[in-house]
C-alpha cells in the first residue's frame, strides 16, 4: 500500500480472527513504528507485546475485577468527561457500531456485553502495551511522543495485513496489566494496543469514522491566493 491507502483505508478494529501472528511480523510493525517522531529524540517509550496465556491472565483478571465493582485503577491521567461537540461526535461513532451491530438503545445485554468486549481487548490475539519512563512522568511531552508511536504502530500494522483498535479499557486495572506483562516498576503504563488479523465478517470492523473537513479543523494564516 502507499501512504494514502494506508491512512485513508485504516479502520480500528474490534474482532478478530483467532490466527495467530508471527513475531517475524509484529518487528516488522514495530520497526516501522518507532521511526515516529519523539521530542529531541528521547524516545521515552517501551512496547511489551503479549499474547496467549500471559494476555489471557490479563483480559480474565480486568474483567473479573470490572464486573465485580472494583473502581478502575490506571496509572494514566483518563480523558474526565467529554462535553458539547466533543461528546456528541463520542455518541455519533457509539451510533454508527450499535447500528452496526444491530445492538437496540434500550438492549442492554447487548451493550454489556460490548463494554465488557472492550475489558477484554476485543479478544485480540496481541496485545501492545505502551509504557513510558516515569521519570518523565510530570511532563506531557513523554505523552505526546506516544501518541505518536502509537499511531505510527497501527499504521504499520495495516500497511501489513492486520487491524488494530487503541484500547484503554484494556488497562483500567494497570496492576494487573503490570504484573502479567512483567513491567518494571520504572515505566508508566499509558496505553495497550490490540492488533491481530481483522474479522472481516464482524460487522463494526467495517464502520469508518466521520472526520471533519479540512476546512473546519485548519485554519491559515498569512496566506495569499498566490500561495494557495
Amino acid at each position: 500500500m502507499n501512504y494514502d491507502e494506508v491512512v485513508l483505508g485504516r479502520r480500528s478494529i474490534r474482532a478478530f480472527q483467532q490466527r495467530a501472528v508471527p513475531r517475524s511480523v509484529i518487528e516488522e510493525v514495530i520497526a516501522l513504528a518507532i521511526r515516529a517522531p519523539s521530542s529531541m529524540n528521547t524516545q521515552p517509550w517501551h512496547l511489551h507485546v503479549l499474547t496467549g496465556e500471559p494476555l489471557d491472565r490479563i483480559r480474565a483478571e480486568n474483567t473479573e475485577r470490572m464486573l465485580n465493582g472494583v473502581p478502575p485503577a490506571k496509572e494514566s491521567r483518563g480523558i474526565g468527561s467529554y462535553e458539547g461537540d466533543h461528546r456528541q461526535r463520542q455518541i455519533d461513532i457509539a451510533v454508527q457500531l450499535f447500528e452496526a451491530m444491530g445492538i437496540a438503545r434500550d438492549d442492554k445485554a447487548k451493550r454489556q456485553d460490548w463494554v465488557l468486549r472492550g475489558f477484554r481487548q476485543f479478544d485480540a490475539p496481541v496485545s501492545i502495551v505502551v509504557t513510558y519512563d516515569k521519570v518523565l512522568r510530570e511532563g506531557d511531552i513523554a505523552q505526546f511522543d506516544c501518541g505518536a508511536l502509537v499511531n505510527s504502530l497501527v499504521n504499520a500494522a495495516w500497511s501489513r495485513g492486520l487491524g488494530c483498535v487503541v484500547n484503554s479499557q484494556g488497562i483500567m486495572h494497570s496492576s494487573v496489566v503490570r504484573e502479567h506483562a512483567q513491567i518494571p516498576e520504572d515505566q508508566v503504563v499509558m496505553i495497550c494496543v490490540a492488533m491481530g488479523y481483522p474479522d472481516e465478517a464482524f460487522p463494526a470492523n467495517a464502520v469508518v469514522s466521520r472526520r471533519r473537513a479540512v476546512t473546519e479543523v485548519a485554519s491559515f494564516v498569512g496566506f495569499t491566493e498566490s500561495t494557495t
